[in-house]
């Protein structure tokens, strides 16, 4: 029979060769090499031991083991710490300073306007190298759950609400204690009592104390309130295919050459439509007066198109009609009625017709229309613009629809409608700016730029999500979430740069 030499897989002291740990060609051993080359004065600002106190671990040598820990799917504090005492790749990139998990979570946690000098300056370098082309910019976000408690969010209303419910309750259960008897079979439940007493008071002391430190609900769009939360309010419920979660909308602009982030931020709200021009004006330095920028429906409204054109930026935005105009997309009905295991997909059984403005006869003059049922409906108010059409708006009597046994087949609700109204197209009025980016995007040119799209910014969000594991942010905060998102942009950035210099 064959034998073999033992494999002694033992601990053991073993002199090792730091700089040979890092291999050519790999991620640490570019990220070694890289942030030595980059300005982190930005960094030092935060110290105060120039003259007095213990000296502090280097921002070079946190950012690399950060980078590199980020890169692997690591995004606790605790598991860089272990990394940077435990794993050799940690230890020779590192200088095997081993950083305590605080030091590393406050230096990610504090340096969002110093990460954001660093990405700007590897965008500088990844431009040299010829990855950025400039010709097109895909926009996209991914809704991520944050440190904060979903749980905890509501309106000032719904938290004083719910303070004064838990201090009448704790007002009732000290009543009822006081008003029972002691006694030695009392002892515990008293306990138990005094206990949860206790405990509402604190909550509804903290709830009121809250409502004092923030005066004023946060602001929605279109004048809306928008719920706060008091675990990290500045955070929001967004919803997902997945349900609801409390979290921050991550948002990257891709480059479509070599699919280069050159921007990245978080916003802690889920409308979408408010966040294309920021995130545009952020990446101002980075487009050009003919870069094309592209989104999905998220994005789409009449007033960012109308400022984009006052821009004079080229974009694509796709509107929630696209896909159903597109013949690409016909046979996608069948899919829907698939069981889906997260929820149904299926549409709802449609309403019966009801007449439309064909239905109605319009006189020569345009002062009145005759209905189905033979009654005259007079011109009312003001023309109108519908679907870009001027049309002009007509309204029957307030008796003539009472007792019409056409009422089920004329009103959506004839229990309750008191007349009919309707409005009848008349000319073409001058198109919006939906329906001249509805016409581009539906042009053969249109289509193959916006599936470019998919192309361009969906692989990054993979890579970051799927790769690099990153399922959740784990800080709280508007800023702090900005610099965690930035350093995940960060990694996928000079993951590029690497593989560009593999393949030259």
């Amino acid at each position: 029979m064959a034998r073999y030499r033992h494999i002694d897989m033992s601990p053991r002291l073993l002199p090792v060769d730091l700089q040979a740990q890092l291999v050519p060609g790999s991620f640490a051993h570019a990220v070694h090499h890289l942030v030595d080359q980059l300005d982190l004065s930005a960094f030092d600002a935060h110290y105060r031991n120039d003259d007095s106190g213990a000296p502090a671990h280097a921002p070079t040598m946190l950012l690399k083991a950060v980078l590199l820990a980020y890169s692997q799917g690591m995004v606790s504090s605790r598991s860089i710490e272990r990394a940077c005492r435990d794993n050799v790749l940690f230890i020779a990139l590192t200088g095997d300073a081993k950083p305590h998990f605080t030091t590393i979570a406050d230096f990610v946690s504090r340096s969002r306007g110093a990460i954001a000098t660093v990405f700007a300056q590897v965008l500088t370098l990844l431009d040299g190298e010829g990855l950025i082309g400039r010709q097109m910019f895909a926009i996209d976000g991914v809704k991520l759950p944050s440190n904060a408690s979903k749980h905890r969010s509501g309106t000032r209303a719904e938290f004083l609400a719910q303070a004064q419910k838990m201090e009448r309750a704790a007002t009732t259960m000290l009543e009822r204690h006081q008003a029972n008897d002691a006694g030695a079979a009392e002892d515990v439940r008293d306990a138990k009592a005094a206990e949860r007493i206790e405990r509402l008071t604190r909550e509804a002391t903290k709830i009121r104390q809250w409502l004092a430190d923030h005066p004023q609900d946060r602001p929605g769009s279109r004048g809306k309130v928008r719920k706060s939360n008091r675990t990290d309010n500045a955070s929001a419920k967004l919803a997902t295919d997945k349900g609801v979660i409390q979290g921050y909308c991550g948002v990257a602009v891709v480059d479509a050459r070599h699919q280069v982030i050159v921007e990245a931020s978080a916003h802690g709200t889920g409308a979408e439509q408010e966040l294309l021009l920021p995130v545009l004006d952020a990446c101002a330095e980075q487009r050009t007066a003919s870069t094309l920028i592209t989104a999905d429906a998220g994005y789409h409204s009449e007033a960012n198109l109308a400022a984009l054109a006052d821009q004079g930026i080229d974009a694509l935005i796709a509107d929630h009609a696209m896909r159903r105009r597109d013949e690409r997309f016909a046979g996608q009905d069948k899919h829907l009625a698939k069981p889906d295991p997260l929820h149904d997909k299926s549409r709802t059984p449609g309403k019966p017709r009801l007449f439309g403005s064909e239905d109605f006869i319009i006189a020569p003059d345009q002062s009145h229309v005759i209905c189905p049922a033979g009654k005259r409906l007079h011109r009312n108010g003001k023309d109108c613009t519908i679907g870009g059409y001027a049309a002009i708006k007509f309204r029957a009597p307030d008796g003539a629809c009472k007792d019409c046994p056409l009422r089920a087949k004329c009103l959506r609700k004839p229990e309750t409608t008191r007349s009919r109204q309707v409005a009848v197209l008349t000319r073409k009025a001058e198109p919006t700016h939906s329906q001249r980016t509805r016409e581009r995007i539906d042009s053969a040119w249109g289509r193959e730029q916006y599936g470019r799209r998919f192309a361009t910014v969906e692989p990054v969000f993979g890579n970051v999500r799927a790769n690099k594991r990153l399922n959740r942010f784990t800080l709280r905060g508007q800023a702090k979430v900005d610099g965690q998102w930035k350093l995940f942009a960060l990694v996928h950035n000079i993951e590029k740069w690497v593989n560009y210099r593999k393949a030259a």
